[in-house]
């Protein structure tokens, strides 16, 4: 039977016989992904579905994704509990990654490509191809699911013919445009194919083009990191952590330190602040801080702790908060904690005691404490039995996250911070692990990457700690690696210049995903690759890798005795099932345990 198809067409080659168009269509994308952007109902999951398959690209859907990484609430739940503003944020941060992950045929949401940063991460990673479709098309299309919950109004078709309006300029800024009409889908994929082939060598030379003027632009700076430092000046990316009236925005971007004060003023006006720093902190970015806070009209006073480990102390925590008090900071004032994972801990401990519980902001200098311990509100200070085991918890009122302090940051203390980095791939998000081992080389040289990849994290951690704030449940899913990794830290004496906590949670995370694959839990391979990917930005990977070790395996187990999370007496630990699945194993045999770590020290 002849099939009629529609002026232009190509009819598809039969079965096994090569499409000339693909190697044609491939060398036009030049590794660039195919991204799909339009309407609601225009077909972006169908047609991309079937176009990856021509063409031999993995298909992704973006909001299948999104779904994934909200623990499988549907979008319309995730607009009715947490608002468009959330999901726009989320939807933008999940876009970003998978653009990051290699080359892919990417199906986009509806309102995706109305983002102007989403649409820039686009047009640098990819080539956008928008499914233009008619209201009447759409209308017949969407009327078939539930499923969109801005259609959720009295009339739905009214809202539909509005949006069309409003995005349709929007739209018409993809690279191509496809007709989306009332035919079979493997017509509307041979003519996607076909605009793909006429019009990827124009692409091609107008991007070249582009390319060079922005090449003569970057020349006119003398000095490479003042181009650095204008790209993404504006940049930001806001999580919210859900806490109810608890609730608080981790905003996350460039030049955030400058502003400091007129986001502190905004969410406590008239408050004084009491800033909790260490000496190398202070001595770096103390008079940004300060400036700011004084060019906003805040009355501050300033408590400097010296760096490292020892600071987490029942000693300075006494003094901090005899020096607080002293200062007459009060329960309406606010503790500033500014500095890395120790001066946060630390400082969030003493908002949590001074005056039974006062308000206090994180300003995250580290990636360490950026990702991790500047969100959830766990504070604390250490014990000779073991790290973190005095402590409170108490959430911050605001999290400032200035990628740009990141730039102080000796390698050895950034890479440590990027172990936790991994840590967020590897307990539930297999894509972002992906992306990081594609381009690790980014995370430590971009800063559009690094606010991407704090963003990612903050919002993986934001909705564990939504679920289960005070670690009763799933939280502890956040602490792979460092049932090991403290017990590391702790018999070599918190002693940094031998270990810092990121490269015990490397070791740990390494040692966890062995001794789940020893289990049978996870293959060999997927504990390679997370052994391999932390070895190949640096970080330590073994015990013996701790410089001057000596402790032996009962040694090891007895420290790890004094975990948070030990039970009755029994051994806790966070495993694997694979890349992007940790789970919690209870009652670990100790025997086991044991014998995995004689044979871990055995290894060098």
């Amino acid at each position: 039977m002849t099939r009629i198809l529609p002026i232009g067409a190509t009819p598809a080659p039969p079965p096994g016989v090569l499409d000339e168009r693909v190697p044609a269509i491939l060398a036009g994308l030049g590794g660039r992904a195919i991204v799909l952007v339009g309407m609601m109902g225009s077909g972006k999951s169908a047609i991309g579905q079937r176009l990856a398959a021509r063409v031999g690209l993995p298909f992704v859907d973006a909001d299948a994704e999104i779904v994934a990484a909200a623990a499988g609430m549907s979008i319309p739940e995730i607009f009715a509990k947490y608002g468009e503003r959330y999901f726009r944020d989320g939807e933008r941060r999940v876009i970003m990654r998978l653009l990051n992950s290699g080359q892919i045929v990417l199906a986009t949401g509806g309102g995706a490509f109305m983002d102007p940063r989403t649409r820039e991460r686009i047009a640098e990673r990819g080539v956008s191809l928008w499914l233009d479709a008619d209201l009447k098309t759409l209308m017949k299309r969407v009327r078939r699911k539930n499923d969109r919950p801005l259609l959720h109004t009295d009339d739905p078709e009214e809202t539909l013919r509005r949006l069309l309006e409003a995005r349709r300029p929007i739209y018409e800024l993809a690279d191509i445009r496809v007709e989306s009409h009332d035919a079979p889908q493997d017509v509307m994929v041979e003519e996607t194919m076909n605009a793909l082939c006429a019009e990827l060598p124009r692409i091609a030379v107008a991007r070249g083009a582009a390319k060079k003027k922005d090449f003569a632009k970057a020349m006119t700076h003398l000095h490479p990191e003042r181009a650095q430092a204008d790209q993404g000046a504006t940049h930001r990316e806001i999580v919210r952590v859900a806490l109810g009236g608890r609730s608080y925005d981790i905003i996350i971007g460039a030049n955030l330190l400058e502003e400091s004060g007129e986001h502190i003023v905004r969410i406590a006006p008239g408050a004084a602040c009491a800033i909790i720093t260490d000496e190398n902190v202070a001595r770096l970015h103390l008079a940004t801080l300060e400036k700011s806070l004084a060019k906003s009209g805040v009355r501050y006073t300033t408590i400097v702790v010296k760096p490292g480990e020892g600071s987490k102390s029942l000693a300075t925590f006494g003094r901090v908060c005899d020096e607080v008090l002293a200062a007459k900071i009060e329960r309406r004032d606010l503790i500033v904690a500014f500095g890395g994972g120790v001066v946060g801990d630390l400082a969030g401990y003493v908002a949590a005691s001074v005056r039974r519980g006062s308000r206090f902001v994180q300003i995250p200098t580290t990636l360490l404490s950026q990702v991790d311990s500047s969100v959830g509100g766990k504070t604390g200070i250490n014990s000779p039995y073991g790290k973190n085991l005095i402590g409170a918890f108490h959430q911050p009122s605001l999290v400032l996250a200035d990628v740009d302090v990141l730039r102080t940051l000796s390698m050895r203390e950034f890479r440590a911070g990027y172990a936790e980095v991994v840590k967020y791939g590897l307990i539930g998000d297999k894509r972002f692990f992906e992306w990081l081992e594609a381009d690790a080389e980014a995370v430590f040289h971009s800063r559009p990457e690094q606010i991407c990849a704090v963003a990612v994290s903050c919002e993986t951690k934001a909705t564990i700690v939504a679920r289960d704030e005070t670690e009763q449940g799933d939280r502890a899913l956040l602490n792979l690696g460092h049932t090991f990794g403290h017990a590391f830290e702790l018999l070599a004496h918190y002693d940094s210049e031998r270990l810092v906590h990121g490269e015990g949670v490397a070791i740990g995370m390494v040692c966890a995903a062995r001794f789940s694959a020893r289990l049978g839990l996870c293959s060999q391979e997927d504990a390679d690759r997370v052994e391999r990917h932390l070895a190949s930005v640096g970080l330590p990977t073994k015990i013996r890798d701790i410089p001057g070790w000596s402790g032996d395996a009962p040694a090891i187990l007895d420290a790890m005795y004094q975990d948070k999370k030990v039970e009755g007496g029994a051994l806790t630990f966070i495993l694997m099932r694979g890349v992007g699945e940790a789970f919690i194993a209870k009652s670990v045999d100790a025997e086991s345990v044991r014998s995995f770590l004689q044979d871990e020290l055995a290894r060098t």
